[in-house]
């Protein structure tokens, strides 16, 4: 009886053995996917199953996030991370210094593959671009958001966040800057604009379109982003605290130049414009711009259009004032690039380089 006791201990621990051998294979055939969370919709909370405005978001934590998902164990090694719990709308720029840090760090790790990060979606393409140009590595970054919270009963999140996740562990991605995707539709960082209030389909590239979509399980790429990105570009924010203070200034008819000089007078150190058409700044704002000028405040030209690119030189002189002209980049994400450029220089015509090049 001892004996049979023995060999029966003995294949129960052999088994054992080959178990633990064969989950590790199997985890080791996995890439590591590293999810680090934001607050927003995906992490949003309704009244009922039906509630899909007037939810209270940025309630759920990373754990349940991803505990809510069981399927993302069979496609990736994931682990979790909190790195700030807001609605999106309330997104500083503290928090895109700790996000973009500890997003650095993690992708220098061998055992990293790439990183998801959950977003609400009002500010979800600034904090891609931002990203965009401060990431040092070409492993994939995915942001991923929802346009309903987890409670309504077609949730968007779940699927989003399980495709976001195979995305940031393909080879596929790799090099292609920081994504975004929802709706099974991949956007550079960079092109991507929210343009609906309310649906699932909000995010577009309208001009560029989107850079893959998936069919089933699968990212599936159609281009590339031209623009330098990522660890291409001369922008490094390991040793930044702060920002420097960049105002957008909206113009509508019979705009006199009020929220300029309210912005000089709040200490900003560059100033985007969007203005109308293609990009024009009315007679009545040229004294409060000049005055900026005068101070050393950049001022960029951008359109309150959304699309198109900026003529230089074509609805204002931007040569004698000294403008920067936005290219194709809309104000509020001419306004990412601009912080950036003035952590490493004011001469105008670097930075309009650089709104060239990026």
């Amino acid at each position: 009886m001892g004996k049979r006791y023995l060999k029966i201990l003995a294949f129960v621990c052999v088994f054992l053995m080959a178990m633990q051998v064969a989950l590790a294979a199997q985890a080791a055939d996995k890439p590591n996917v590293k999810i680090l969370a934001t607050g927003g919709t995906i992490a949003g909370a309704g009244v009922t199953s039906t509630t899909t405005v007037g939810y209270t978001a940025a309630v759920t934590p990373v754990d349940k996030l991803i505990s809510n998902v069981p399927e993302l164990s069979q496609v990736a090694n994931v682990s979790g991370e909190q790195v700030s719990q807001v609605a999106s709308e309330s997104m500083t720029m503290e928090i895109w210094l700790k996000l973009a840090k500890r997003v650095n760090q993690l992708l220098d790790q061998h055992d990293v593959d790439g990183v998801v990060i959950t977003h609400g979606t009002d500010t979800l393409e600034e904090t891609a671009y931002f990203l965009n140009l401060v990431v040092k590595s070409d492993k994939p970054v995915v942001l991923v958001g929802s346009m309903r919270p987890g409670t309504a009963m077609s949730a968007d999140g779940p699927l989003n966040l399980y495709r976001s996740v195979i995305l940031a562990g393909s080879k596929e991605a790799k090099g292609k800057g920081v994504m975004v995707m929802l709706n099974d539709t991949i956007h550079s960082g960079r092109d991507v604009t929210k343009t609906i209030t309310d649906r699932v389909d909000t995010f577009k590239a309208p001009e560029i379109g989107p850079l893959g979509f998936f069919t089933g399980d699968k990212p599936v790429f159609y281009r590339e982003p031209l623009r330098k990105h990522t660890r291409h570009t001369e922008f490094n924010v390991m040793d930044l605290t702060a920002l420097p203070r960049v105002d957008i200034v909206y113009h509508y008819a019979g705009n006199a130049g009020t929220m300029i000089e309210a912005a000089i007078n709040a200490g900003a150190k560059g100033i985007v414009h969007a203005g109308t058409g293609n990009g024009s700044i009315a007679k009545a704002e040229y004294p409060a711009i000049e005055q900026a000028l005068a101070q050393g405040i950049v001022v960029v030209r951008s359109a309150r259009v959304g699309n198109g690119i900026i003529a230089r030189n074509g609805e204002a002189n931007d040569d004698k004032y000294g403008f920067v002209a936005s290219d194709n980049l809309n104000p509020q994400k001419a306004r990412i690039l601009l912080m950036l450029a003035l952590t490493k220089t004011n001469d105008v015509k670097e930075i309009q380089q650089m709104f060239w090049e990026y």
